[in-house]
């Protein structure tokens, strides 16, 4: 672990796992099936459009959370579908999203390290959703986002 890095309770981490594997049948499906569409189709009317446009918050933040995973594990092959999915999840506001999802969002872009070119994209946009001071640097300051950034 990273000095100044907050794991996250493994219970937690278990429950964000839990809550993916319920969106990840039909997002791999959409994802799948866009690869093979029009890549200039407008998002909404591609499937990755139609499942975001199913989802509640709560759903939204744990597909936003799949594909960023999925993408970051995954950034060496062709991602372009699932880049765009997590740059439209990342787009919308408001969707509730908590000081552990955030933590465990940062985690993963710190672990695919620098050559997935967009690893910060929805851990970012999501952590400008927290109230100011919910993730902390040191002595409870606000967060030093180069420092986090570097790694």
């Amino acid at each position: 672990m990273r000095s100044g890095r907050i794991r996250v309770d493994r219970a937690v981490v278990q429950g964000f796992y839990d809550r993916m594997r319920v969106v990840a049948p039909a997002a791999y499906g959409a994802i799948e099936r866009d690869r093979a569409d029009d890549p200039g189709r407008a998002f909404a009317e591609t499937a990755c459009g139609r499942l975001v446009g199913s989802l509640d918050p709560a759903g939204l933040r744990a597909l936003g959370m799949w594909a960023h995973h999925w993408c970051m594990r995954f950034y060496d092959d062709d991602t372009r579908v699932g880049l765009r999915l997590v740059r439209e999840i990342a787009g919308r506001a408001g969707l509730g999203w908590t000081v552990d999802e955030v933590r465990w969002l940062l985690d993963q872009s710190y672990a695919a390290g620098p050559a997935a070119a967009h690893r910060f994209t929805l851990p970012l946009a999501a952590a400008a959703e927290l109230p100011p001071g919910a993730l902390p640097g040191r002595g409870g300051e606000a967060p030093d986002w180069p420092r986090l950034l570097a790694g």
